[in-house]
């Protein structure tokens, strides 16, 4: 069992009501299966945040689905700004 801490931020907390919680996989995750675990879980308030935005694994911005998670996955919509 592969424990990993996600925390939300802006437009990501709001579609999934919270801030941060831990999921937990049968083995180590990739980001594709956190990216999955959240589609499932939180439909689409955050496949709308997830189609532009990216996670931060290891202080990286990545969109990788086949990078491993880690023990610690931020989720991160898109920006505006310059």
């Amino acid at each position: 069992m592969s424990d990993v801490s996600v925390r939300y931020f802006a437009a990501a907390a709001e579609a999934a009501g919270r801030e941060q919680e831990s999921l937990a996989f049968e083995s180590a995750p990739t980001v594709g299966d956190v990216h999955d675990r959240l589609l499932a879980s939180y439909g689409q308030p955050m496949a709308r945040v997830l189609r532009s935005g990216s996670f931060l694994v290891d202080g990286v911005v990545t969109r990788d689905h086949a990078q491993p998670a880690g023990l610690a996955i931020d989720v991160l919509p898109q920006f505006a700004g310059g």
